[in-house]
C-alpha cells in the first residue's frame, strides 16, 4: 500500500490580497482528501507593497536593481507564512509544506520565474520539510513553468467521477485550461493559459476606486460597453507578436482604457476579457477534442457572473459551464489544494509536469526541498 502523506499547501495568487492554506492527505498519485482550507488576507500595506514592486518588475535586471526592496518585503511575506503554517501545528500532527511564494516575475523565455519567499527563514521558523521553487525544474527542460495544477485537475476529476473528456477553466489572475481526455495514470493531459483573467479588472478598479476587485461584476454590470476601444483593444492583441503558452500579469496591460468612467472602463475591461477567453477556449477545444460538452469553473472570477456570462456567448451552446464548486469542491482553494499535492510528488521525487501541460522536453519533477 502506497504511504500517505499530510501536506499543507500556501498559495498567493497574482490578485496578491492573501494566501489560500490547504492541509490535504494523499499517496501524491491516484488519491487525495481535503482536511481544511482557510483564507488568510494580507493588511492594506503589504497587498500595496505588492502590487507596488509588481509594477516596477519590467524585466530580470529590476530585480536585481529592486533587491533591497524585494528583500524586505520577501521576509515580511515569510513571516506571514511562518504564522500561518503555526496556526496549522496547533491543530493537526506532522505534515510537509508546499511554499509557493508570491510570484513577482515570470518569463519562461528567459527561464525565470520569481516568487518571493524565504524558504530557508521558513523552515528556520517552523522546523517543517519545505517544498518550494516548483516551476524552476520545468524552464530548464524547455517548459513554461505554467500551468503547475493539471494533473490535480485530473484526479479531482477521477475522485469525483466526472465524465471524460472535459475542460477544467480556472479564472485566477491569469486564465488557464486544462483539458482532461483519459483517467488518472494517464498522461494524456493538454493544459495552456489562454488569456487575462481578473487582473485586468482588478487592475482598473484598484487605481480608480478604493476597492480591491469588482465583486460579482456588480460595477462592470452598471456600465457601458465602449465599443471602439474593445474592438481597437481586440485588434491589437490578436496581431501581438510574441504569443506565448505562459502568460503573466505583465503581459497585459490597461492603458487602452484610459479616460473612461470607473463602471464603463471596467465593463470594457470585462468584456475583452471575456472575448479573449472565450475565443481562444473555442479555438482549443476545436484542435483538441471538439467532444468536449463540459467546462467547469473554479478560481476567484468564477463568481464574476457578467463574466461568466459574457464567455458563455464565445462558446458553442451544446458546451456547459459549471461550477466545480456543485460538486461540493470549493473551487477557492483549488490551486493551493493542488500546491500541497504537488510538494507530495516532489517529495517522493514524481514528475510534476509533462510535454503536454507546460511544453517541457520530458515528464519532469519540480520542487526543491529544505529539511534542515
Amino acid at each position: 500500500m502506497t504511504k500517505k502523506f499530510k501536506s499543507l499547501g500556501l498559495m498567493s495568487g497574482t490578485s496578491g490580497d492573501g494566501v489560500d492554506a490547504s492541509l490535504i492527505i494523499s499517496n501524491g498519485k491516484d488519491n487525495y482528501e481535503s482536511i481544511k482550507d482557510k483564507f488568510y488576507e494580507y493588511d492594506n500595506k503589504t497587498y500595496s507593497n505588492i502590487h507596488a514592486l509588481k509594477e516596477k518588475i519590467n524585466n530580470k535586471k529590476d530585480l536585481k536593481k529592486l533587491g533591497k526592496e524585494i528583500s524586505e518585503l520577501e521576509r515580511e511575506i515569510t513571516l506571514f507564512h511562518a504564522k500561518i503554517i503555526k496556526d496549522f501545528k496547533n491543530q493537526t500532527t506532522e505534515f510537509i509544506v508546499g511554499f509557493h511564494g508570491q510570484t513577482i516575475y515570470h518569463n519562461s523565455k528567459e527561464k525565470i520565474s520569481y516568487q518571493l519567499g524565504d524558504a530557508k527563514l521558513l523552515f528556520q521558523l517552523t522546523q517543517r520539510k519545505i517544498l518550494f521553487n516548483f516551476r524552476k525544474n520545468d524552464l530548464l527542460n524547455g517548459g513554461e513553468g505554467a500551468p503547475l495544477t493539471p494533473l490535480f485537475h485530473q484526479l479531482i476529476t477521477a475522485q469525483n467521477k466526472l465524465n471524460l473528456p472535459l475542460c477544467i477553466l480556472n479564472i485566477g489572475g491569469i486564465s488557464n485550461i486544462t483539458i482532461i481526455n483519459e483517467p488518472i495514470g494517464s498522461e494524456n493531459i493538454f493544459s495552456k493559459d489562454i488569456g487575462p483573467g481578473n487582473c485586468l479588472i482588478d487592475q482598473w478598479v484598484r487605481k480608480n476606486s478604493n476597492k480591491k476587485y469588482d465583486l460579482d461584476g456588480n460595477l462592470a454590470s452598471s456600465g457601458e460597453i465602449n465599443e471602439i476601444i474593445l474592438e481597437q483593444a481586440q485588434e491589437l492583441y490578436a496581431n501581438r507578436i510574441i504569443k506565448k503558452r505562459s502568460l503573466d500579469v505583465s503581459d497585459f496591460d490597461i492603458s487602452f482604457a484610459r479616460g473612461l468612467s470607473l463602471k464603463d472602463g471596467a465593463r470594457t475591461l470585462t468584456d475583452f476579457t471575456a472575448s479573449l477567453i472565450g475565443d481562444e477556449l473555442k479555438k482549443i477545444i476545436n484542435l483538441i477534442n471538439n467532444s468536449i460538452k463540459n467546462i467547469y469553473l473554479c478560481g476567484g472570477g468564477r463568481k464574476n457572473k457578467l463574466l461568466i456570462e459574457n464567455i458563455k456567448q464565445y462558446l458553442p451552446s451544446t458546451i456547459k459551464l459549471t461550477l466545480i464548486d456543485d460538486f461540493k469542491i470549493n473551487g477557492d482553494f483549488i490551486e493551493s489544494q493542488a500546491f500541497a499535492f504537488l510538494a507530495i510528488r516532489s517529495y517522493q521525487k514524481l514528475p510534476i509536469t509533462f510535454p503536454n501541460t507546460t511544453g517541457c522536453k520530458k515528464p519532469s519533477r519540480g520542487g526543491e526541498l529544505i529539511e534542515n
